[in-house]
């Protein structure tokens, strides 16, 4: 029918969507939605090779009348006509539009929620509310430049590792960008940001510190204190060299004893198997089981696991006079003492469940220590010999 204003006020919802075309210009109708919404809209043939079906909305009815909307309609069917894509050339208008805030949501949704581990993403998402939108949010993403990138960099710098990150994360959000067409490609701004330098924290306990640790473990002022899933927590972390989080979250049913493994579905580097030795192993089977927990290190709710450990940890620290020593320095031991034993970096990086050869070379000056040991062996020995 001929679309007109008491055709358009009459027009009723059904089930489905419905749609009044136009007799008397082609590819212009109203749809009308089956909660009653109505939009007037155009449909054609797109001018490309691929002639697919497009529409274009150009306004709801009440905010527009019948023969606005076929003023509209006209105009885009005669550029149409002409060889232009209105359906194109709004897409680009919105890309043109689109706000870093705008597009960094779609990147926290499609990509780093879906791809990444929940403590990476999560850590993702802190940096991009608290330090990149705060600087470059309401840039629209195609403008952000090289200059923009550096200044929120210079920003962070009272917090240098921080800024690095801050500038890791937004230099994939970039490639993120290029991928989908939102910027031109090879065009990512956060190239040639010379990082600042860190002080890497190489905090391992000593031998006596290690003493001093299982000593106070047993003793009645963190037995009586702290339960025994907080103890066994510490001590596999000890023994495993696994990260914090893979210990508290691991479940019964990633334990193999038999196989002496720990089959982890999820880490920071994804599925991870961890390799049981005794001391870990004895540790597992005096852990006691919850009926209805699934989980290895228990918290005080029902079917929950152990979430905060830094407390606890926090004063088995001070029993142990460790007042600088972090949860994660554990970690940090157990590799120590695999390299001052000889194991190459590569099999530290295995054991450590590393993907970057370089994470593991902060250990390289302690795998010198059995080297130095057996030159200076061969050494008395050939000065014995000499003289």
């Amino acid at each position: 029918m001929v679309l007109t204003q008491r055709s358009a006020a009459s027009a009723r919802p059904q089930a489905k969507e419905s749609y009044i075309w136009d007799a008397g210009l082609k590819g212009f109708a109203l749809k009308i939605t089956p909660k009653g919404r109505k939009v007037f809209l155009v449909q054609y043939r797109a001018p490309d090779a691929t002639g697919r079906t497009r529409r274009i909305t150009l306004g709801k009815y009440g905010d527009l009348t019948v023969e606005e909307a076929r003023r509209q309609a006209k105009k885009l069917l005669a550029e149409l006509a002409l060889g232009k894509d209105p359906a194109t050339e709004k897409r680009a208008e919105r890309k043109r539009k689109l706000t870093l805030n705008g597009a960094i949501d779609q990147f926290l949704e499609q990509h780093v929620e879906p791809k990444r581990a929940t403590r990476t993403a999560a850590e993702y998402r802190r940096l991009i509310d608290q330090d990149i939108r705060v600087v470059l949010g309401t840039k629209t993403v195609n403008t952000v430049t090289h200059a923009d990138v550096a200044r929120l960099h210079t920003a962070m710098s009272k917090t240098p590792y921080a800024a690095n990150r801050a500038i890791a994360v937004l230099s994939k959000f970039f490639n993120w960008c290029e991928v989908r067409g939102l910027r031109n490609e090879h065009s990512n701004p956060c190239r040639h940001i010379e990082k600042y330098r860190e002080q890497a924290r190489n905090r391992f306990l000593s031998s006596a510190e290690l003493t001093r640790l299982g000593v106070v473990l047993q003793s009645p002022a963190v037995t009586g204190k702290c339960s025994v899933y907080v103890v066994a927590a510490i001590r596999l972390l000890s023994l495993t060299g696994a990260r914090l989080n893979e210990i508290l979250t691991m479940e019964w049913s990633f334990v193999d004893l038999e196989h002496r493994q720990l089959r982890l579905p999820r880490s920071k580097t994804g599925a991870r198997t961890i390799h049981l030795n005794d001391a870990a192993i004895d540790v597992l089977r005096s852990i006691p089981r919850i009926d209805g927990n699934p989980y290895v290190v228990c918290g005080t709710r029902n079917g929950q696991h152990l979430v905060n450990l830094q407390k606890p940890w926090q004063h088995i620290r001070t029993i142990a006079e460790l007042d600088d020593v972090r949860i994660h320095d554990l970690r940090h031991s157990y590799a120590a003492v695999a390299a001052s034993s000889g194991l190459s970096l590569p099999m530290i990086g295995a054991l450590l469940g590393h993907t970057q050869a370089q994470t593991t070379k902060r250990y390289a000056h302690l795998a010198d220590d059995p080297l130095k040991e057996a030159n200076e062996r061969i050494g008395g020995t050939i000065h014995n010999l000499m003289n």
